[in-house]
C-alpha cells in the first residue's frame, strides 16, 4: 500500500487562512513572509494579518515592552515595506516607535502609544516632529496606554508626597509651546494627563477635528497662571471624564467645560468630589448639567460625594434615588455610608459601567459588577469572612484588590467552632491576580493566604508586611498558607531583609522581590 504524507502547505488555502486566523498575526508575519513559498505569501499579506500591527509584548509578570532585536531588524527591513500599505493601526512603545513610523504607512489612521512622557510628546508631538505628516495630517485616532508601576504609587501613596508624581507617566502640557500636540486630523483622543488645566489646553482649539475625547485626570491640584480658550466645542460628541476633584474644582472648571459640549451625544463621568456641603443628585446633575445638552441621549455615570458632618443634611437612599426619578432616569443606583465625621453618596448607571471601584466599605449594593478588575476596599469597621465572601460573588472578574483596614476581625478566632455556613465557605478569587494587605491588621493577611478561608488559584502579586508574612506563614512553614502562595511572582514587601532560603522554597516560581520601607 502506498502511503502519502500530506504536510501543512499541502491544505487548500481556504483551509490555511482560518487554520492561520487562529494564530497572532506578528508571529504569522515573522515566521511565514519571504520563506519562498508564494501560495503562503500569498495568504499572508492579505489585510486580516497587516491591517493591525502591535509591537508591543506583555510579559508572564503583566509588563509591557517593546519588540526589539532581530524580530524587530526582520520587521523593519523585510515585512514593513511589503505591508505598508495594507497597515490601518499601529500599537506602539514609545522606546522604538521612531524606528517603526520611518516606514511609509500611507494608510495609517490609528495609533496606540504605550509608555507615554513628556519626553515623548516634546519629541513627536510638535511641528518639528519627525513625524508631523502622520501625526498632524492622517491620524484619526490617538490612544496613550498606560500601565502603571504598583511599586511606584505605593511610595507617592505612602510618602504623601505630590512631587513623587513625576515618576508616573502622564502627558502634561505645562511650559510646552502652544503648538504642542496640534492636529487638523485627530478625531478621537485618549489620554491620561497630570491636571486640568492640560484637559483644558487639548480643548483649546489645536485639535479641531476631534469628536471623542477620553480624559483621566491623576492629579487633584489645579493651578494655573494660563488662559486658555473657552470657546465652544460644537465638534465634540462623546466626552469621558475620570478625576478626583474638590468641590471648587467641579463647580467652577469640571462643570462649565461639560456645558461647552453644547453638541454632546455621548457623556461618561467616573468622578469623586471631597468637601462638598451636599451631595450630587439627580436634581443637581438635571438643573447644572443635562439642561444644557439638548441632544444627549446617552449619559453614563458614576460619581461619588463626600460631606463632613457639619454641612450633613440626614438623607437616605430613597431619598437619592427619587431625585432621579424625578427627571427620568430609573436605571440608577444610589446608596449612602456614614462614618464619624462625613458622610459618602455613591451614584451610578446601571449596570455599572466602569471597571475600577474604590473606597468600597462593608456597606454596598447586592448587585453584580461584571466590568470592576480594580477594586480597593476601606472601613474603620472590621471586614469579616462574609463581607469577603460578597465581594468574590459580586466582582466575579476581579484581577486587582487592595485592602485597607485596620480593625482585627471580630470573628476570625471562633470560626471552626462555628456552625454558621458561610463562616466554612471558601471565597473563591477565580482571576485575582495582585493582592496589597499592606495597610491591614494582620488578620486580612490571615483571610488571604489560608486556603481553608480563600483561594487564589492566579495570585502572582503580592504586597504585604514582611513582619506580617513571616508570622502567618510561621516563617514559611505552615502548609494551610502555602497554595495561595505557590504562584506569586513578584513579592514586594514593607521590610528589608535578607532573601532567605525558605523564603524561596515557599514562593517557588518568584522571579522579583521589592522592598519599600
Amino acid at each position: 500500500m502506498n502511503q502519502s504524507t500530506v504536510t501543512l502547505l499541502d491544505l487548500p488555502i481556504e483551509i490555511l487562512h482560518i487554520i492561520l486566523k487562529k494564530l497572532d498575526n506578528m508571529d504569522v508575519l515573522y515566521s511565514l513572509l519571504g520563506i519562498d513559498n508564494q501560495r503562503l505569501d500569498t495568504i499572508v499579506l492579505d489585510k486580516t494579518f497587516t491591517k493591525s500591527l502591535n509591537f508591543v509584548l506583555r510579559t508572564t509578570t503583566d509588563d509591557l515592552m517593546p519588540i526589539i532585536g532581530s524580530m524587530l531588524d526582520r520587521f523593519c527591513i523585510d515585512i514593513l515595506p511589503k505591508i505598508d500599505y495594507n497597515v490601518k493601526s499601529l500599537t506602539l512603545h514609545s522606546e522604538s516607535m521612531e524606528r517603526i513610523l520611518a516606514a511609509d504607512f500611507p494608510n495609517l489612521s490609528e495609533l496606540r502609544l504605550y509608555n507615554v512622557n513628556n519626553n515623548t510628546i516634546s519629541r513627536y508631538f510638535t511641528n518639528e516632529s519627525p513625524f508631523r505628516r502622520i501625526i498632524q495630517e492622517q491620524i484619526t485616532d490617538l490612544i496613550f496606554l498606560y500601565k502603571y508601576d504598583n511599586r511606584i504609587l505605593l511610595k507617592w501613596e505612602y510618602s504623601n508626597d505630590v512631587s513623587d508624581i513625576g515618576f508616573i507617566k502622564l502627558l502634561s502640557l505645562r511650559n510646552l509651546p502652544l503648538t504642542a500636540y496640534s492636529s487638523s486630523t485627530i478625531c478621537k483622543l485618549c489620554v491620561h494627563v497630570n491636571r486640568f488645566e492640560d484637559c483644558l489646553a487639548l480643548l483649546d482649539g489645536r485639535l479641531k477635528q476631534l469628536t471623542t475625547f477620553i480624559v483621566t485626570i491623576e492629579n487633584h491640584d489645579y493651578r494655573t497662571s494660563i488662559n486658555y480658550k473657552k470657546d465652544s466645542l460644537p465638534n465634540l460628541k462623546y466626552f469621558s471624564l475620570k478625576c478626583h476633584c474638590t468641590t471648587k474644582k467641579y463647580d467652577t472648571q469640571i462643570v462649565p467645560l461639560i456645558r461647552r459640549i453644547s453638541n454632546l451625544k455621548e457623556l461618561t463621568l467616573n468622578i469623586q468630589i471631597e468637601h462638598r456641603t451636599r451631595f450630587v443628585d439627580g436634581t443637581q446633575i438635571n438643573n447644572e448639567i443635562l439642561v444644557h445638552l439638548p441632544q444627549l441621549y446617552k449619559f453614563t455615570f458614576h460619581i461619588s460625594t463626600n460631606v463632613t458632618r457639619q454641612h450633613l443634611v440626614q438623607l437616605s437612599n430613597d431619598d437619592i434615588q427619587q431625585t432621579f426619578t424625578n427627571i427620568g432616569y430609573e436605571q440608577v443606583c444610589c446608596y449612602l455610608t456614614y462614618s464619624f465625621d462625613n458622610a459618602t453618596c455613591r451614584i451610578f448607571s446601571l449596570p455599572f459601567a466602569f471597571d475600577d471601584l474604590q473606597h468600597i466599605g462593608n456597606i454596598f449594593p447586592p448587585i453584580v459588577f461584571t466590568h470592576v478588575i480594580h477594586l480597593g476596599v476601606y472601613d474603620l469597621v472590621p471586614f469579616e469572612h462574609e463581607f469577603f465572601l460578597r465581594i468574590a460573588h459580586c466582582f466575579p472578574l476581579l484581577k486587582e484588590l487592595v485592602v485597607m483596614n485596620f480593625e482585627s476581625q471580630s470573628h476570625i478566632s471562633n470560626n471552626l467552632n462555628s456552625n454558621d455556613n458561610q463562616m466554612h465557605s471558601i471565597a473563591e478569587y477565580h482571576h485575582l491576580t495582585s493582592l496589597s494587605v499592606r495597610y491591614c491588621h494582620i488578620d486580612y493577611v490571615e483571610q488571604f493566604l489560608n486556603e481553608t478561608k480563600t483561594h487564589l488559584p492566579r495570585l502572582t502579586e503580592l504586597i504585604v508586611d514582611y513582619n506580617q508574612l513571616t508570622i502567618v506563614t510561621e516563617n514559611f512553614t505552615r502548609n494551610t498558607t502555602r497554595l495561595n502562595c505557590a504562584k506569586v511572582k513578584q513579592l514586594i514587601i514593607i521590610k528589608a531583609l535578607a532573601h532567605s532560603k525558605d523564603l524561596y522554597d515557599y514562593f517557588p516560581v518568584l522571579s522579583s522581590c521589592f522592598c519599600s520601607e
